[in-house]
């Protein structure tokens, strides 16, 4: 299975908002010990005196979780092959966030044990109820009964500027509740997945990110989650100003896939296509200046299937090869094509079986191909 390049292993988390109350409860006859789960909402960051590391920490760090996992025959974790991430708290009942790379093996494996541990020394056995490999989102569960937990409020992420203030808090080679700043330092990144798709629209920031931070949120002014950090660009191993964090809007529909099913299922098409930009439109003689030019389909694909067409002659543009002749799709479902907005980001935003209408440009005249998506294949590149 290919990995991202700088997979960094990771923790960090952050909640939101200020009151305590009960979550529920019990007690255990046999021991006569009452456990109750301590929910603590954190509200109000940011509201009056914008971007304030301080007081983000203070109040949301009790929401960052550690992640062990344990892949070996050991029961230990020093003597086995293991791996720290990180993780936050969703709710009352035990939910936690992560990234798939920190419960799952290279090969795509679960790890057979793992804990997380709180910020304040609480080391309790996690269940994995789920991965989603395509986004790198996993979901655990732990019982919450004698827990203090403090949610994370989930954001958005569809409206982010470049630089706006993040804040991210972690585990950094192993230093524990460790802060970093900075602010996006762009969007619409692609980045690796643990299969052989791309995960769009992912988030870039110079907030360092380093191993011991992936899995952990990625937060705005007012202390909500705008993503989950996943990846570092490096060549040291270590952060160099380019860290990248999945997009929580991508990682709300996996969450709530997980947890509802367990998995999640993604639309696929069955298509390799270049964006067009205005000068190779021009080159190719058509009169759209956004869309997807498909360059091949791969066999036996629902875009096969419908009758979309690759092109056969390939030319030299810009540095690039580009294979001409194919039919350009320049819309899905009535919705336009961007460069920010492209094919693969809306067919990844959809389930298997959907149908959808693409408004496909072939020889010159507009046509209209009805497609109906099956289930993106699992196998890793």
């Amino acid at each position: 299975m290919r990995r991202a390049a700088a997979l960094a292993l990771a923790a960090a988390g952050l909640a939101v908002a200020g009151c305590n109350s009960d979550d529920g409860g019990g007690s255990d006859s046999g021991a006569q010990k009452v456990t109750t789960t301590n929910v603590k909402v954190v509200e109000g960051i940011g509201r009056q005196g914008g971007f304030d590391p301080a007081e983000i920490y203070r109040r949301l760090s009790p929401g960052v979780v550690t992640v062990l996992s344990v892949f070996g025959d050991s029961a230990s974790l020093l003597d086995s092959e293991g791996g720290q991430g990180a993780g936050f708290v969703l709710d009352g009942k035990g939910y936690i966030a992560t990234n798939a790379h920190v419960v799952t093996s290279e090969s795509g494996d679960r790890a057979r044990q793992v804990f997380v541990e709180f910020s304040d020394g609480n080391r309790v056995k996690a269940t994995v109820v789920g991965v989603d490999l395509n986004a790198d989102v996993a979901l655990l569960k732990v019982e919450p009964q004698g827990l203090s937990l403090t949610p994370l409020r989930l954001g958005v992420s569809h409206n982010l500027v470049v630089g706006e203030a993040v804040a991210a808090i972690g585990s950094p080679f192993g230093e524990r509740q460790s802060l970093s700043i900075g602010v996006v330092s762009a969007l619409d990144r692609n980045i690796d997945s643990l299969t052989r798709f791309k995960i769009g629209d992912a988030i870039q920031t110079d907030a360092a990110i380093n191993p011991g931070n992936s899995g952990g949120p990625l937060l705005d002014d007012h202390g909500q989650v705008i993503g989950i950090n996943a990846q570092i660009k490096t060549q040291s191993g270590g952060g160099e100003g380019v860290g990248f964090a999945v997009p929580v809007d991508a990682v709300k529909r996996s969450l709530q896939a997980l947890r509802d099913h367990g998995r999640v299922d993604y639309g696929y098409l069955g298509v390799s296509a270049l964006p067009l930009w205005p000068q190779l439109a021009d080159r190719i003689d058509v009169n759209v200046r956004n869309g997807a030019l498909i360059q091949q389909i791969e066999s036996g694909s629902p875009a096969e299937k419908a009758g979309l067409r690759a092109g056969h002659d390939e030319i030299d543009f810009e540095a690039q090869r580009v294979t001409i002749g194919g039919d350009v799709i320049v819309a899905v479902d009535g919705r336009p094509l961007t460069r920010t907005d492209d094919l693969a980001d809306r067919i990844s935003s959809l389930s298997t079986g959907d149908e959808v209408e693409l408004d496909v440009l072939r020889d010159g005249q507009h046509k209209n191909v009805k497609v109906r998506l099956g289930n993106r294949p699992p196998g890793s590149g």
